[in-house]
């Protein structure tokens, strides 16, 4: 046999499907492309190289390839296949005229899909070659689903994380929107609402990294936390503007009045809350709301609870109020100095404050400072 029938211009035709046949025996050859050739393009090579020649041109759909050969032989020419980036993706099934089991467990452990005994049935050949086909095109197939999958879905996270950032915005816009409503009302607590959220995320940042109360703390998403806090006076809205704005200090029965805004600020976030789906957002809002002015020792309002029965942000909110009203300016006294505000706060350990987030306090206070 001349070596003119190996080199011969071998082209695809557009839409049918490749197959090589790689074997030193040229009646194989011959058989197998007579058996294969009205169903596929069929290349034929005698060697491994010239197998080799010919995938720098042509990649096939499956390659059929002799382990019997010399100079390089089938399980060689696998291991160099399956380490070509370009070609390791093509299905190999073994042509072995030889009856090994141990051969055909080492053929599969490198890689081959199958094995097709020598001499074989033409009928057998095509049913097995076309069996493999269809399994690469399923496989194929599923890659791709399982790509645009993902694709899809990093684009729908995408979306998804564009649209719940959106929807924070405009909560957060909604809540710092209904506070500064709140404050414009109050000639003297102006920036109260941005100083306590400040002082609020320190205080929380140190008690979570205190490991202090982390079975309530170890859920809790902070900035949610910091922002809820906005509404803990929306209560005042409903609070006269006698009272309110009065420039001297109040009686006790204006003061009874103004005690009221705890009640009505969680009637309001409660009515918020009624008209969204949001109702993890104002849970917080809610707690900070009624539960800012409970004491330690249960002498607050409005529900006089006392120790651990008050919710942990309405305690740790506690600190950060009273310590913003020392050290604001009042119709009836003047701004303290922070250490003066510190000193007050540390004195209301177990009375006013829970003693152990005193503690995580004293040792955060320094930020506090203007």
């Amino acid at each position: 046999m001349s070596g003119d029938w190996y080199s011969e211009a071998e082209e695809a035709a557009p839409g049918r499907r490749k197959v090589m046949i790689v074997d030193d025996d040229v009646t194989n050859l011959i058989f197998a492309k007579s058996a294969l050739s009205e169903s596929y393009d069929v290349f034929t090579a005698p060697s491994a190289a010239k197998m080799f020649e010919i995938l720098a041109r042509v990649l096939p759909d499956l390659i059929l390839l002799d382990i019997a050969m010399p100079e390089v032989d089938g399980y060689q020419a696998l291991r160099r296949l399956k380490a070509d980036s370009v070609a390791a993706g093509v299905p190999v099934i073994f042509l072995t005229a030889l009856s090994n089991a141990q051969a055909e467990v080492d053929g599969l452990s490198l890689g081959a899909v199958d094995y097709i005994n020598k001499p074989f049935d033409p009928a057998l050949l095509r049913k097995r070659v076309e069996l493999h086909l269809t399994m690469q095109e399923q496989k194929l197939l599923l890659e791709r689903q399982k790509a645009e999958l993902l694709y899809f879905n990093r684009n729908l996270m995408g979306l998804v994380e564009d649209k719940t950032s959106r929807l924070v915005e405009l909560q957060g816009a909604i809540l710092s929107t209904v506070a500064d409503l709140v404050e414009c009302r109050d000639d003297f607590t102006g920036g109260h609402v941005n100083r306590t959220k400040k002082y609020l995320r320190l205080l929380a940042d140190a008690l979570v990294g205190s490991g202090l109360y982390s079975d309530q703390t170890r859920a809790w998403d902070i900035e949610l936390l910091c922002r809820s806090s906005e509404l803990h006076d929306v209560g005042k809205i409903s609070i006269s503007d006698s009272i309110l704005l009065k420039k001297g200090r109040l009686t006790p029965q204006e003061f009874e009045a103004i005690k009221l805004h705890t009640t009505f600020g969680v009637l309001i976030v409660d009515r918020i809350a009624s008209a969204t789906n949001e109702q993890d957002y104002l849970r917080h809002a809610r707690i900070f709301a009624g539960t800012h002015h409970e004491k330690w020792d249960g002498t607050g309002y409005p529900a006089g609870l006392a120790g651990a029965d008050i919710p942990l942000e309405g305690r740790l909110l506690a600190i950060c109020d009273v310590y913003d009203a020392l050290i604001s300016q009042r119709p009836y006294k003047e701004p303290m100095s922070h250490e003066q505000a510190v000193g007050i706060i540390m004195e209301g350990r177990s009375t006013h404050f829970d003693p152990a987030i005193i503690d995580v306090f004293e040792s955060v206070s320094g930020s506090f400072k203007p």
